[in-house]
């Protein structure tokens, strides 16, 4: 792989982010151009349900949306979080595997969340992105509207730059064995019937 792991990554999710918006349907179904076994899979797998989800984030804010439909949307937004938790241990999954026989050092660290959950916040940003620069070329705004709008975006360029740069040391690091990959599974409870008292005391 000849480009940077987080150049791969802004490239796939944002043709996923593109594919999407030809229909901008959050019914319609995912069509992933990439083979299962190719991690390009996961990541344009991963962007999608985002995408999804952020356009169910802005459906459900309708003041006028009414309450059985907001209902259902809810119950496809908790699913959609179950999706995306899911989605980021398959791609952690890869991590693991890939630097399973790598010699970790005696001084080794901890980092605070998993290269996935770092990508995850990537994948996000990209919808950041897109979106807010869309603001930027509206046609039905005043001045001041357009100017705020840049103003946020260049500071989400920057995080962009920054994010990368750490995403790509974070995994040099697990690679060289300057820190270490320790992953725990999500342990949602409210979608557990038994852990969640609402739904074991029914």
């Amino acid at each position: 792989m000849n480009k940077r792991f987080t150049e791969l990554c802004w490239e796939v999710f944002n043709r996923a982010i593109s594919d999407y918006h030809i229909l901008d349907n959050v019914d319609q179904p995912i069509e992933n151009p990439y083979a299962k076994s190719e991690l390009e899979h996961l990541l344009y797998h991963k962007n999608w349900i985002d995408t999804v989800q952020w356009h169910f984030e802005d459906i459900i804010r309708d003041p006028n949306i009414d309450p059985s439909a907001a209902l259902v949307l809810k119950r496809r937004i908790d699913k959609s979080n179950q999706d995306r938790t899911d989605m980021v241990e398959y791609i952690d999954s890869y991590f693991l595997q890939k630097y399973a026989g790598v010699e970790v050092c005696k001084d080794a660290k901890i980092n605070t969340e998993s290269p996935a959950w770092a990508i995850d916040r990537l994948s996000i940003l990209a919808l950041k992105i897109y979106h807010m620069t869309q603001e930027t070329t509206r046609k039905n705004v005043d001045k001041s509207h357009v100017e705020r709008c840049q103003a946020k975006l260049n500071v989400l360029l920057e995080q962009h730059k920054d994010l990368s740069t750490a995403i790509e040391e974070l995994i040099e690091d697990i690679a060289s064995g300057r820190k270490y990959m320790k992953v725990y599974k999500q342990m949602k409870m409210y979608n557990d019937e038994t852990l969640n008292p609402v739904l074991y005391k029914k």
